[in-house]
């Protein structure tokens, strides 16, 4: 377990890394792609509801770390994306093209939601997503496509990522 959240950890960093370093200074990307995202995505299906929280809290604080949003705004709603992927993960199964890429939508709307929620509580703070924007639109779209190649690349990690190797193999 520990080999587990090690190398998941490194593979988070890496893809913040990629998200904050080179994605967003690419001038021509309405959007920055959500690779952490798909990455804790990935490994709460593989590995559950708790290996999901600690894998979507550790993801928000390395972006609340590197990034200018307010301590802990990552963390609160990828936290609870890593809950519900991993609970999900049980009776869905991830392999292949199609369910990637739904569950990377579907990923991308509930981050939606529930920053927008907390745009509710604070809105001096968190700016408000415009669902109807093209910067929106292509995230989703640009998450969605990017999904089932993330998750092809996750799983080329199985035996190191997976902590119950027998679950869905």
């Amino acid at each position: 377990m520990t080999k587990s959240f090690i190398i998941s950890i490194i593979i988070l960093f890496c893809a913040v890394i990629v998200e904050t370093a080179i994605l967003s200074n690419i001038t021509l990307l309405p959007a920055v792609p959500d690779l952490v995202l798909l990455c804790v995505l990935y490994i709460s299906m593989a590995n559950g509801r708790v290996f999901g929280e600690i894998s979507g809290f550790t993801s928000g604080l390395l972006l609340d770390f590197i990034s200018g949003v307010p301590f802990g705004f990552n963390c609160l709603f990828r936290t609870l994306i890593g809950y519900i992927a991993g609970w999900a993960g049980k009776s869905v199964n991830y392999e292949g093209i199609m369910m990637p890429a739904v569950i990377g939508f579907t990923g991308t709307l509930v981050k939606t939601l529930l920053i927008w929620c907390l745009s509710l509580f604070y809105p001096s703070i968190i700016i408000k997503y415009n669902i109807i924007s093209v910067p929106f639109l292509f995230e989703l779209v640009s998450n969605t496509v990017l999904a089932p190649v993330v998750f092809k690349f996750l799983n080329s990690f199985r035996k190191t990522l997976v902590i119950n190797q027998g679950r869905n193999a």
